[in-house]
């Protein structure tokens, strides 16, 4: 199978190899240098400030989403929300749970987030802004810079979903004043799912100290303090973290995260520039896109009959969608170990179903 969905997504071969290796014990000084590496290798990576801190959870990405929520923010803040699709719902029906006052700036799919969404909230009070960077279900990326400067603006919390987007597209944490930066082991990691990655800003440090979390198992205070010493405070997800350090080490070799940035780009313009030139039924589903994913909007088809064809019949994952997008937009994913040779098999594939009259 080739696997062009956005997570988990294909994994390099040494990569792999931790994964088959027996599980070391980890309450070990080589275990805590080797988190102290991860650390190092993810601020640098997320451009964070040196006093920031990284916290890793034994949990998915969304995981990281409602660790954020519960350990800075409380009833007394007023939260601004971008709901864009099923993951800007997420941060919606978290909200709602922890009972965090806010609004929600409702987008309809595709849609890209404009200076007029923001213009009702200009000093009115609010005191956090909450948005998944690039809104996966819908592939639609957000302009962090109209963001962070309406942030700094109104002196405003930034929490950030980078979870498909770290390493796929440019972000400066401190230049852009993020305080909370979430990803995810399973995405442009190039990892199996397990692990939630956050970095924390100084004031986001300052928060989680004031902030009672009602959770052990999730309190960043813990965390945190567990940190200092390389350690984790429950058994975590040890060959996953094993994993991190190795594909962290192997995008520092080739280059850091701009040549990332850069090979992962490369392939969404194949890709897109093959698509044009092919003129196949498929629309691109979204008016700003990131280097993860390119949505497609199948013109004649049912977009998870291709998803099943594909799979079923050619060896070829994409990455459906579920609800109200489940029939009209599937994902093409560019991150993890792929090769335009790849996207070629994907293209044909596409080519014979056209031709069969399936789309």
């Amino acid at each position: 199978m080739i696997n062009f969905t956005v997570g988990p997504v294909q994994s390099s071969d040494a990569v792999r190899a931790i994964g088959a290796e027996q599980v070391p014990y980890f309450r070990t000084a080589e275990f805590s240098e080797l988190m102290f590496e991860n650390e190092r290798l993810i601020k640098k990576f997320a451009k964070a400030s040196e006093d920031s801190r990284v916290a890793f959870i034994t949990g998915s990405g969304s995981a990281g989403m409602e660790t954020a929520i519960m350990n800075t923010l409380t009833p007394k803040d007023k939260a601004i929300v971008v709901n864009g699709g099923s993951f800007g719902h997420r941060f919606v029906e978290l909200c709602e749970l922890h009972e965090i006052p806010f609004t929600e700036i409702k987008l309809q799919s595709g849609k890209a987030l404009q200076a007029e969404h923001l213009k009702e909230f200009e000093n009115k009070g609010y005191t956090t802004f909450i948005v998944n960077k690039h809104e996966t279900s819908t592939g639609v990326h957000y302009d962090m810079q109209l963001i962070s400067d309406f942030c700094k603006r109104n002196n405003l919390f930034l929490i950030v979903d980078c979870i498909s987007t770290f390493l796929a597209d440019p972000f400066d944490m401190e230049a852009l004043g993020a305080d909370v930066m979430i990803t995810g082991s399973q995405k442009a990691l190039a990892c199996p799912p397990g692990i939630s990655v956050m970095v924390l800003s100084p004031k986001a440090l300052n928060r989680i100290e004031n902030t009672k979390c009602c959770c052990q198992y999730l309190d960043l205070k813990i965390a945190l303090k567990n940190a200092e010493r390389g350690q984790t405070p429950w058994t975590p997800a040890v060959s996953i973290l094993r994993q991190i350090h190795a594909r962290l080490k192997e995008i520092d070799a080739n280059g850091g995260v701009e040549a990332e940035i850069a090979r992962t780009a490369s392939l969404a313009n194949y890709f897109r520039s093959k698509l044009a030139e092919l003129n196949l039924p498929l629309e691109i589903a979204s008016e700003s896109l990131s280097n993860a994913v390119t949505p497609l909007h199948p013109l004649n088809a049912s977009a998870y009959d291709i998803f099943l064809k594909l799979k079923d019949e050619y060896g070829i994952w994409i990455c459906p969608n579920g609800g109200d997008l489940k029939n009209s937009i599937f994902r093409v994913g560019h991150i993890g170990y792929l090769t335009t040779a790849d996207y070629d098999k994907l293209l044909n594939a596409f080519i014979d179903l056209k031709n069969k009259g399936f789309i």
